[in-house]
């Protein structure tokens, strides 16, 4: 499909979706957890990813590509990657989706602020910086919230944050390394393919493997496994290809919103004045943070 300079009513709705997809999966990974142990159901989540990419690619006649260049970064990626979903996965069963969803999706925050340092043209700027300011205001609300009474955990909190900071390692892995010359199926393939094994050895050392199992945790990882670990982000990288990055990257904001409003909704999650001030304070601040910078005066 042909690029375009704006994102179009189409791409808004679709980016929208994707936006509540990723919201949903907070509240997903926290069913899930009910009946798996967290750290083996994200390496059952990463080897059933294998399999759905797989089965794409070879339905789109894409090549696996192992080039020896890329095998290095391909391995820290997927590492990384692993150690993502070790402390999302924990996270998310120690405290509450309402809570990691604000300082999980804050990871633009440790983005911008890689990027300054790493990532040419990507500087700071005053609503950059501004943007920052209020991201890292709605963090600080959020883990001063006592969440109304409910279960929280300072270490769960701490793990949000973690995740976010990783998922931060993650994209600068893909744009820095030899994995930025591979195409996008191929940059998840590694991440899956490397993280399958290494999750699944390390939920051994995390208590027994299965908890008290229902038909809802099974449904639940395999949604987590073909609808946004597999689709969600072939949708997220073919949005990419169409739409500029900037404006793509802008819709992120909703995503700590949405993980807000359906944690309340579904899993009846305290949601007090503190914890609606510090998503709007992170939704803003990753809003800023997407944004241009100023154009430069003529002269």
């Amino acid at each position: 499909m042909q690029r375009k300079d704006r994102v179009d009513l189409a791409g808004a709705a679709m980016l929208t979706g994707f936006s509540v997809l990723l919201g949903f999966n907070q509240v997903a990974i926290k069913v899930v957890s009910g009946g798996f142990q967290p750290v083996f159901a994200a390496g059952l989540r990463s080897l059933g990813a294998v399999l759905c990419l797989l089965i794409y690619m070879r339905l789109r006649r894409i090549p696996l590509d192992f080039s020896r260049g890329t095998i290095g970064a391909g391995v820290l990626i997927g590492s990384v990657f692993a150690v993502e979903y070790v402390l999302l996965f924990l996270a998310l069963d120690l405290t509450t989706v309402v809570r990691t969803s604000i300082l999980f999706y804050a990871m633009p925050v440790w983005l911008a602020i890689a990027a300054h340092f790493l990532l040419p043209g990507e500087g700071m700027h005053r609503v950059k910086a501004l943007g920052l300011l209020l991201a890292f205001a709605g963090v600080a609300l959020a883990l001063s919230a006592r969440n109304g009474g409910q279960h929280f955990s300072l270490a769960g909190d701490i793990m949000a944050l973690g995740a976010g900071l990783f998922w931060a390692g993650i994209v600068l892995c893909a744009r820095v390394t030899a994995l930025a010359r591979l195409r996008p199926e191929m940059q998840l393939m590694w991440q899956v393919l490397v993280s399958a094994p290494v999750l699944l050895a390390l939920s051994v050392f995390f208590g027994p493997l299965i908890r008290d199992l229902a038909p809802i945790h099974w449904w639940s990882l395999a949604f987590q496994t073909v609808i946004v670990v597999s689709a969600g982000f072939i949708l997220w990288f073919w949005l990419l290809g169409i739409y500029p990055a900037s404006s793509v990257a802008s819709f992120s904001f909703l995503t700590p919103i949405f993980g807000v409003g359906l944690g309340w909704l579904l899993l009846n999650e305290a949601v007090g004045p503190r914890i609606f001030g510090s998503a709007a304070l992170v939704a803003v601040g990753i809003l800023l943070i997407n944004r241009p910078p100023p154009a430069a005066a003529p002269g």
